[in-house]
């Protein structure tokens, strides 16, 4: 992370449900973070994780494969 800033981090499936919420508006602190997510409930697909910080938003696919 580029500076500390409130993070929001969001698993949606390729129809746009909510899947999972890994970060809910925590305070993360300036450089690399790291968060563990298990799948083991969800079937292999393509997800779309979309990932919040304070100005800065990105969205992007996730390969999960079992």
């Amino acid at each position: 992370m580029p500076e500390t800033s409130e993070v929001t981090l969001k698993i949606y499936s390729m129809n746009g449900a909510d899947v999972a919420t890994l970060v809910d508006n925590r305070h993360l602190n300036q450089g690399i973070n790291e968060v563990e997510f298990n799948a083991g409930d969800l079937p292999s697909g393509i997800y779309i994780y979309s990932l919040n910080a304070g100005n800065f938003t990105e969205n992007r696919k996730m390969i999960l494969l079992k």
